[in-house]
């Protein structure tokens, strides 16, 4: 007997930036379908018309293409799908697994004052003469036994039917309402797994009753716990980044992202950095814990320097000008380009971020005459200035070998009676501007011959 495929889906709500937690919990959704040779379907929750707005779903839409996560055939739109929702309410309707009620507004707030902390219940539920009048359609949920939830992640969770109300299916205008539409959609849409946040649960057993009152098949849920700040607490605005593109902006790759993400909240033993394939290998809903994950800036700035440390240089030279690109800041030039990939076995060695990154490249961004910092300029001296011009005499003819250049500069710390670290200092400001650089000779290779003794040159003419 063949195994139903899996299919997963995520669906986010269209009011504003991809949050961090929503990001996860897509992740999560496409490691799971991903690794079994599934389906990940795309849901844009899009009822609440007031809210919703295609620039959300655009930003939506482009954080899950930046995090690297591909979904299968179009994103679906909820709204879209209305008459759909509508349909299978009269179908309840019919089968006596739902019921017209005519209760107004202000009937039902004077039966919840009269009847506090209780369900609602509809003096309609088994009405026979029916008026003529607006009406909502409701769910005739059951009244007696318990409701039960097989939570992969949750356990088992019990809820009391007499705890649940006859909830509104299809409202008077005719429109439905989300909680039938999610059960709707998921049916349709084949989701044999409901991979979410918590924060869905209480929606669960009223769900469950929808599919059990259609007589569908329940899905496999599984309720993530909820990303935690530092301090324990909720994670907001106050924690920093909450957005996945506040995160680009930071400079972390998209396969850094994907790996502490992954790690948030989900384990597979002691390992802490991995690669797509074994997540993908890896990944299974027992591998998720109950409690809050928390999100750690240092955990993650150690995970994205091992990511950019094993990237090929290729790859880190895309990143980078993705990551100029997402932050408006103007593209490479061809001679950048070259010198910086020249140099990206050392650039990669101790940056933790795109932007470390850079900050370490700035030597092969910019053009001569090269400015210098003033921190730096401080080993500019008249002495230093001289061992420059020695130095610019000493590498006319060395071979333009790391190996080589070492050599020639440890000649002329030695015939200036200094350690070689005292003409490391000067040949940083002259090359970068700054203090702070990779290797003075990474540079000098990156840079290539002509360009370095030009920009000593540019010094040793101010020595006089």
């Amino acid at each position: 007997m063949s195994q139903t495929p899996v299919v997963t889906r995520f669906a986010p709500s269209p009011t504003g930036y991809l949050h961090i937690g929503g990001a996860r919990t897509a992740l999560f959704n496409w490691l799971y379908a991903r690794g079994r040779g599934g389906k990940f379907l795309l849901r844009i929750e899009d009822t609440d018309r007031a809210r919703s707005t295609p620039e959300a779903t655009a930003a939506i839409l482009k954080g899950l293409e930046w995090l690297g996560l591909d979904w299968d055939g179009e994103p679906i739109s909820q709204f879209a799908r209305k008459d759909r929702h509508a349909e299978v309410a009269r179908q309840m309707l019919e089968n006596g697994t739902a019921y017209q009620c005519f209760s107004t507004t202000d009937e039902i707030a004077a039966w919840r004052e009269e009847n506090p902390r209780q369900p609602f219940v509809s003096p309609w539920r088994d009405a026979a003469d029916l008026p003529d009048a607006p009406h909502v359609i409701r769910l005739k949920a059951p009244r007696a036994g318990e409701t039960l939830i097989d939570d992969q992640v949750q356990g088992e969770v019990r809820v009391a039917n007499d705890q649940l109300d006859d909830m509104v299916l299809l409202r008077s205008d005719g429109t439905p309402t989300y909680m039938l539409a999610v059960v709707v959609d998921d049916h349709d849409m084949g989701v044999t797994h409901v991979i979410r946040g918590d924060d869905h649960l209480t929606n669960t057993a009223r769900q469950i009753q929808i599919y059990d009152a259609m007589g569908w098949d329940r899905p496999v849920f599984a309720h993530i716990p909820l990303i935690h700040g530092e301090d324990g607490k909720k994670l907001s605005k106050r924690h920093g980044a909450v957005g996945l593109h506040e995160f680009a902006a930071l400079g972390y790759p998209p396969a850094a992202m994907r790996n502490y993400l992954a790690r948030l909240g989900w384990s597979h033993g002691d390992d802490e950095l991995f690669d797509d394939a074994q997540a993908r290998a890896w990944f299974d809903l027992s591998g998720i814990g109950r409690a809050p994950a928390r999100l750690d800036f240092k955990k993650l700035e150690h995970v994205s320097g091992h990511h950019i440390g094993a990237m090929g240089d290729g790859d880190v030279l895309a990143a980078l000008e993705g990551y100029l690109s997402e932050t408006g800041a103007p593209a490479l030039t061809e001679p950048q380009r070259t010198r910086i990939l020249a140099a990206m076995t050392a650039l990669k060695e101790k940056a933790k971020t795109l932007p470390a990154l850079l900050d370490q490249a700035r030597f092969a961004m910019i053009d001569r005459p090269v400015t210098v910092e003033e921190k730096a300029a401080k080993n500019l001296d008249t002495v230093s200035r001289g061992m420059l011009v020695s130095l610019t005499a000493a590498l006319q003819n060395v071979s333009w070998t790391r190996h080589d250049l070492e050599e020639a500069a440890k000649q002329v710390a030695e015939q200036n009676g200094v350690g070689l670290g005292k003409i490391a200092g000067p040949l940083r400001a002259a090359l970068a501007g700054t203090s702070a650089t990779p290797s003075v000779f990474d540079m000098m290779t990156s840079l290539g011959r002509d360009e370095t003794l030009a920009r000593l040159q540019d010094q040793t003419d101010l020595a006089g």
